[in-house]
């Protein structure tokens, strides 16, 4: 007879709104892409009131769960290790010495960049950066970021002692010219007119500014840890309203494909 496990619930505040709708793709931490996206505060979460001084700081601590996980929590399903990615996605530790999904609290934690504060219609959007969430991501908490207590000097990460070197990316002609075509040409500045206008640029209009950042996140190589030694072979990374298919070629580097509208 297995023990009865305690839970807690938390109420979700908001939720994530990003470029990325899929696992695919998402960088494995934080800050390592600074890709734009917003939280989207709900009812009665959304006032005002609740972010004064908020705009003092310039990073934020995000306390989110992992709404893709197929399982729910119990104590058969208890994963005591996991296989990070970092070590090759072969070797087994942990699951507490990493930052797997696959957690009892199905919880992450996030630091991203504060980009600004906006209001709309009454109601609070957060506009950030940097985050290695999803779309529609529940976020369940905010706290500021404080330097001087939250940076350690002399931090030691285990198996992740500095961010991953960056994969070399190059872009085929056709798909270059597949994404000139889908580039959203009104670049004019807009006023937000409501929290889904704000939204909908977020998710789904494709900018030129975009391509800088499809490249930084195909450079982190999202592909399966053992699958990176395949040559030619096409992976898929959705973005905004756009299907990117990349592959490793002969020279080493991830070449993006073809840059198709989602249909």
């Amino acid at each position: 007879m297995s023990k009865q496990i305690q839970t807690h619930m938390s109420p979700i505040i908001g939720y994530h709104r990003a470029p990325l709708s899929q696992k695919f793709g998402a960088p494995r931490q934080p800050n390592l892409v600074a890709l734009m996206s917003a939280i989207e505060m709900i009812a009665p979460f959304d006032t005002p009131a609740a972010f004064v001084g908020l705009e003092g700081f310039s990073h934020l601590w995000l306390s989110w769960q992992f709404h893709h996980n197929k399982d729910t929590y119990n104590s058969q399903s208890f994963r005591a290790q996991v296989r990070p990615p970092r070590l090759g996605g072969n070797q087994k530790i942990g699951v507490f010495a990493s930052r797997s999904m696959y957690r009892p609290s199905q919880m992450g934690l996030s630091v991203v960049k504060l980009e600004r504060i906006d209001v709309v219609a009454g109601r609070v959007i957060l506009i950030i950066s940097g985050a290695d969430i999803i779309d529609a991501t529940p976020i369940i908490d905010i706290k500021p970021y404080i330097a001087y207590s939250d940076s350690i000097e002399h931090a030691t990460s285990g198996f992740a002692p500095a961010a991953p070197t960056p994969s070399a990316v190059t872009m085929t002609v056709n798909a270059q010219e597949q994404f000139a075509v889908l580039v959203d040409s009104d670049i004019k500045s807009r006023v937000p007119i409501s929290s889904k206008s704000v939204i909908e640029d977020i998710q789904q209009r494709l900018v030129a500014a975009d391509l800088p950042l499809i490249k930084a996140l195909i450079a982190q190589d999202p592909r399966p840890a053992y699958r990176r030694n395949e040559i030619n072979t096409s992976f898929t990374m959705r973005y905004k309203s756009v299907d990117v298919s990349f592959c490793q070629v002969a020279t080493g580097e991830l070449q993006i494909s073809s840059v198709v509208e989602v249909v």
